[in-house]
């Protein structure tokens, strides 16, 4: 479930505010920091003058950063201690790039000019890696979304010697010495900052030239984001087939293990619809049926046999737009999964999520359905009453 990390941008960092749609950045929040690119050397000196002009403290701010400069990265990082800041991972989309390259000359001169922007969020695959996460860690607040990309690995020693060639004992003595600064910088840091010295343990023995994408148990246990549920709001995906879709990542609280699920609405035309669920494959103990409740009274059942592939359970089912009316029409909406015990009877585990964005991500998925068919004679009803 965890996507493919797409290539991030060089560039040195870019910081500029954006304006979205309403609630893009979460509930009642429509503007936010973009920060994008490399941490360069010049990187910190540049974040603390543009915060300067930014007067309102309460903005979210997005990085999609590659890694970069470790100390500028730790010196921006106690910048967003200072401001309390809520630090996410997300990429930008500014409208007024138009079909010009995110990260293209046109497009970085409009990031770099000073202008509140217009623009879309996308936290779907997007990257801080290297030095980012320690960056990030500096936040008072720190939320890292259940399709986001973490990386970290090892640093790397640049070294410079201003007279004569260096011997090979030279060089590796001065490698050993960057190194060991760089460990005791990111030991206080993150002890300063409130993390666990565990991330700092697991970077080090990733070499630089590789990259270790941290779980979401890593990400808890290291303290960078501690909550033990935490979901997407319902976003529109144009692909070879529109959905909508959200990833939740909930922690178990027997095991305190997390796993990932993710729901998905698919149309076949403006009045038949499909739900589908996917979570890890459980095992022959786990629970063996799943139910969407629709309101008090009414219940949507998935099918009883998933499919199993390559690790995941897929389950399903296929309903009218009346059904769909009745899930989005509420806050949120309860899953039940159900064992299956030796007597017919098992426990039962129920979870609340959140139907945040879901409203307008219908809209667009509703404008790309084909119109509905005329015969829908014989249709079974998809409203299952659980008291039956």
């Amino acid at each position: 479930m965890r996507p493919k990390t797409p290539a991030t941008s060089q560039r040195p960092i870019t910081f500029y505010v954006v304006k979205g749609k309403p609630d893009a950045c979460g509930r009642g929040c429509d503007r936010w920091i973009a920060a994008e690119g490399t941490i360069d050397a010049g990187a910190a000196p540049r974040f603390r003058k543009f915060l300067q002009k930014v007067p309102d403290r309460g903005l979210p701010i997005y990085f999609s950063s590659p890694g970069g400069n470790l100390d500028q990265a730790v010196t921006m990082g106690a910048m967003l201690r200072e401001r309390s800041a809520v630090a996410r991972v997300g990429r930008t989309v500014a409208e007024e790039c138009g079909f010009e390259a995110q990260d293209g000359d046109v497009c970085l001169q409009l990031k770099a000019s000073g202008r509140e922007l217009r623009g879309n969020l996308a936290t779907r695959g997007a990257v801080c890696a290297s030095a980012c996460p320690y960056l990030i860690l500096g936040a008072t607040t720190r939320e890292i979304a259940p399709d986001a990309v973490l990386g970290v690995h090892s640093p790397k020693v640049v070294t410079f010697f201003r007279v004569g060639t260096p011997t090979a004992e030279m060089r590796a003595a001065a490698n050993k010495r960057g190194l060991d600064r760089a460990d005791q910088l990111l030991t206080n840091y993150i002890t300063r900052m409130g993390g666990d010295l565990g991330l700092l343990r697991l970077a080090d023995t990733v070499r630089y030239e590789d990259m270790h994408v941290l779980t979401r148990d890593e990400i808890a246990r290291f303290g960078i984001d501690r909550r033990a549920h935490v979901e997407t709001p319902w976003l529109f995906e144009f692909s070879t087939r529109s959905m909508v879709q959200k990833i939740v990542a909930e922690r178990n609280e027997t095991d305190k293990s997390f796993r990932l699920i993710a729901w998905r609405l698919t149309c076949f035309d403006l009045d038949r619809f499909a739900l589908e669920f996917r979570r890890p494959a459980a095992s022959a103990a786990s629970p063996a049926s799943v139910r969407v409740a629709l309101g008090s009274t009414n219940s949507l059942a998935l099918i009883s046999n998933p499919v199993t592939t390559q690790g995941f359970e897929f389950w399903g089912t296929q309903f009218r737009k009346a059904t769909l009316l009745s899930l989005s029409d509420a806050p949120n909406f309860d899953f039940t999964e159900a064992a299956q015990g030796p007597d017919g009877v098992g426990p039962s585990r129920t979870s609340r999520l959140s139907n945040e964005g879901l409203a307008s991500a219908l809209d667009r998925l509703l404008a790309t359905c084909a119109p509905a068919k005329v015969n829908t004679a014989g249709a079974r009803s998809d409203i299952v009453d659980p008291a039956k």
